[in-house]
């Protein structure tokens, strides 16, 4: 393989090297030498970058230049030091520089629920411990400390952006915000009482206080959320689209992720779940659909046509059993497909290099085929294809001049690392969340060395434990039998 190659080679450090020299020979024209340099925020220097762009370049020694928000300059280390100096640099040696991982589905709060119940059938899973815990303790206290234990995981992780469903998400976002993430974070709304509105009425005109209060945010984007078609009637689904559409904001859902949905929907609808809200007038390009598992060749023609975008979730489908999803199908016929962890509650984790790993096996071993979904495919879906399924590749997902200078340093010297011959081969079947060292949104360093910079680690680690007893208590309290109709898995 190419990749392969750029490691074994030795043409390679000649090459950088030549360059270097050509851009020494340039500024020693140049009037000023040395001092023409341009001057910028961030240099990220002598890692192994991964552009993810559309040639997919992979750079050995190479370097990136961020001015403010922006990436301004990528290329070869010797090439990028001779054309910029920066207020800081941090050294890449030994790690892998790559866009930021995108987790496309995710409800951050729930993270104070994992492992609350486990190994159960979905429904069973729902009524008797989901819906009571959150009936009994979804409170904005609670979701600002579950938002915040999430964020702090994801951000470990190497996640940069996120996609959100849950309740009082004007406070998932304040702390999205706080921590420095990027976030498209959806208000959920359903037909019945939920922890923060009980009317779908409620959940319109808090929505749309929500939208307004982020408007413009150069980190936040709200989005609308109606749940599912088994939560949401038909004039819910239309009218939250509507309050989307009205906003310029994206739309999020559950579609089609389990076998009941399929069920229910033909046999209440007479038509797949793709087919129903194709006919209802909610698909469109500002749609991102969790799941998306149990569809045909008709429905994934309709997501297509759609560009709806289409968030995988292998972890959580297998751990529910609620089966997987036709990826080599979809990409084949040009959805943009993304990667996600879905909630703490029901993975139990937020790490997108297990996501990407398992992603690419079970499609192997569902087709008993090991070229379907090579590393390479997994890697995009957790990058430049996560971005197009959230609809923000024009600004995330690669490394490309122009891009948000969203990024991460992941090391590759563990043993569990070495050696390396192909960069997407490590990332997925090799690497773990706990490589990644540093973390950059926006141009601003969130996480140095494994060090958060924006988060009190000590803190939120704390009071997850508060909320367990309290949780534990008022399960115990309640029997966890009086569960509403209402969902957030």
């Amino acid at each position: 393989m190419q990749n392969s190659r750029m490691f074994s080679s030795r043409a390679g450090w000649k090459n950088e090297l030549v360059i270097g020299l050509i851009w020494c020979c340039v500024f020693l024209l140049v009037p000023g030498g040395a001092s023409a340099k341009d001057r910028v925020d961030l240099l990220v220097t002598g890692g192994t970058v991964v552009t993810m762009d559309g040639q997919r370049r992979v750079i050995e020694d190479g370097a990136v230049a961020i001015r403010g928000d922006l990436i301004v300059a990528v290329g070869p280390r010797a090439e990028i030091e001779y054309r910029f100096e920066a207020a800081l640099t941090i050294d890449a040696h030994g790690a892998l520089v790559m866009p930021g991982l995108i987790n496309g589905h995710a409800h951050a709060a729930m993270s104070l629920f994992r492992g609350l119940a486990d190994d159960l059938a979905l429904d069973e899973w729902l009524q008797k411990y989901i819906f009571p815990a959150e009936a009994r303790n979804v409170t904005p206290d609670f979701v600002y400390w579950g938002t915040r234990l999430g964020v702090l995981e994801m951000l470990r992780g190497g996640i940069t952006t996120y996609a959100d469903m849950y309740y009082f998400e004007d406070v998932v976002a304040e702390v999205t915000k706080e921590a420095g993430m990027r976030g498209v974070l959806g208000e959920t709304i359903i037909d019945f009482p939920a922890p923060d509105n009980k009317t779908p009425g409620n959940a319109f005109a808090y929505t749309q206080k929500y939208l307004d209060h982020w408007k413009g945010d150069p980190l936040i984007i709200a989005a609308v959320a109606p749940h599912s078609i088994y939560t949401c009637s038909e004039k819910t689904l239309q009218d939250a689209a509507a309050l989307a559409r009205r906003n310029g904001a994206p739309i999020l859902i559950h579609i089609a992720e389990a076998p009941f949905e399929l069920e229910q929907s033909r046999a209440k609808h007479g038509a797949t779940p793709v087919a129903y809200l194709e006919r209802a007038g909610i698909l469109g390009p500002d749609v991102i659909g969790a799941h998306c598992v149990w569809v045909d060749q008709a429905d994934i023609a309709t997501l297509a046509h759609f560009n709806v975008g289409c968030i995988n979730n292998p972890s959580s489908n297998m751990k529910t059993a609620a089966g997987v999803m036709p990826v080599p199908e979809m990409l084949a016929a040009g959805e943009p497909i993304g990667l996600a962890t879905d909630g703490a509650a029901s993975n139990n984790n937020q790490d997108m290099f297990e996501e990407m790993d398992l992603a690419a096996k079970l499609q192997k071993v569902a087709r008993m085929d090991p070229r379907a979904l090579p590393a390479k495919q997994a890697v995009e879906m957790a990058t430049i294809n996560g971005a197009r399924a959230l609809h923000l590749e024009k600004i995330i997902g690669s490394l490309e001049t122009g891009k948000k200078a969203d990024l991460i340093l992941v090391d590759t010297g563990a043993p569990h690392a070495t050696p390396m011959y192909d960069v997407y081969s490590e990332l997925v079947y090799a690497l773990k969340a706990t490589d990644v060292r540093t973390v950059v949104i926006a141009g601003k360093v969130v996480m140095r060395d494994r060090w958060m910079l924006t988060l009190d680690e000590n803190e939120i680690l704390a009071k997850a434990e508060q909320y367990k007893k309290k949780i534990i208590s008022s399960l115990t309290a309640s029997g966890a039998s009086d569960a509403p109709n209402a969902t957030s898995h």
